[in-house]
């Protein structure tokens, strides 16, 4: 059992830093190549570039929490439950529209 998760591709665990403006600022976010692919792939799903995408969350997150204590592991979160909503034939609701995107 354990060779079907020890054979992962290395490539999928790769970090990958990437630049983006969150709350105005310019900041970089360090995670998995697979998580990149995926939050890529949520964005597009909600019709926005990636770094939109994670504009308006953490915006949203922060106004309905106040704040976001570790938000690569907030989107490393949100990866896994897109994930398990997908086999299941359930998509991820689309966000609304923020002034600050």
């Amino acid at each position: 059992m354990c060779h079907i998760f020890a054979s992962t591709d290395p490539a999928l665990f790769a970090p990958v830093t990437r630049s983006v403006r969150v709350a105005g600022v310019v900041t970089s976010i360090r995670l998995e190549a697979m998580f990149w692919s995926q939050l890529d792939e949520i964005a597009a799903s909600q019709s926005m570039p990636t770094a939109r995408f994670l504009s308006t969350l953490y915006d949203e997150v922060v106004q309905l929490r106040g704040e976001i204590g570790n938000f690569a592991s907030l989107l490393r979160v949100i990866c896994s439950r897109h994930a398990e909503a997908r086999p299941q034939g359930n998509e991820m609701p689309r966000m609304r529209e923020t002034s600050a995107a």
